[in-house]
């Protein structure tokens, strides 16, 4: 079996940070950094139950990771907030 990196933002302040929940958080983040989604895309395309992606949507909005916009039917985005991913460093020099 194949060891999954971590996202950074899916590490949690509020929350204790269990393996399993960071793997869903960064599943979802890692579909929100290329588009914004709904929920059940986001369990769709995570494999994730739909309760599952609510309940880990909600723990990275109140730490300001993800917003939401829209009315019942919400679209989930990055805030831009959290800790980043460092890129080649290399590169940027």
């Amino acid at each position: 079996m194949f060891k999954m990196s971590l996202h950074p933002k899916a590490f949690l302040t509020l929350k204790r940070n269990v393996q399993r929940g960071l793997l869903a958080r960064t599943r979802i983040i890692l579909i929100l950094e290329k588009e914004m989604s709904n929920a059940k895309k986001l369990a769709q395309k995570t494999g994730l139950s739909y309760a599952s992606v609510l309940y880990h949507l909600h723990l990275l909005e109140a730490e300001n990771i993800l917003t939401r916009k829209g009315n019942r039917s919400y679209v989930w985005e990055l805030t831009g907030a959290g800790q980043q991913r460092l890129t080649d460093a290399s590169s940027k020099k």
